[in-house]
């Protein structure tokens, strides 16, 4: 495909996933977090076989960042998750 191309699909994706994000109430934000954790680790197994499968020394450098970026998504959006649940604790529960 065109780059550009590539280009165009991707800036749509992020400004209708941004759309989207927004119009979601505070809520569902937790159960939907969990949910894009899930599918943050698929990414990060795509991230994992593509690196694999690479041939050349750049493409495996590239697919390392993707390893490491999806990684960071998957731990930070886990971490988020968790401070957002302890939030729904009793008081007693927030001080362990």
């Amino acid at each position: 495909m065109h780059p550009l191309i590539l280009i165009g699909i991707f800036v749509a994706a992020a400004l209708i996933g941004y759309r989207l994000i927004g119009k979601v109430p505070s809520l569902l934000h937790t159960p939907l977090m969990s949910g894009m954790n899930a599918l943050s680790g698929i990414t990060l197994l795509g991230a994992l076989t593509a690196t694999g499968a690479a041939m050349q020394t750049g493409s495996r450098a590239l697919g390392g960042v993707a390893v490491f970026l999806a990684m960071v998504n998957v731990a930070g959006g886990f971490g988020v998750t968790h401070r957002m649940l302890r939030m729904f604790r009793g008081r007693e529960d927030r001080e362990r």
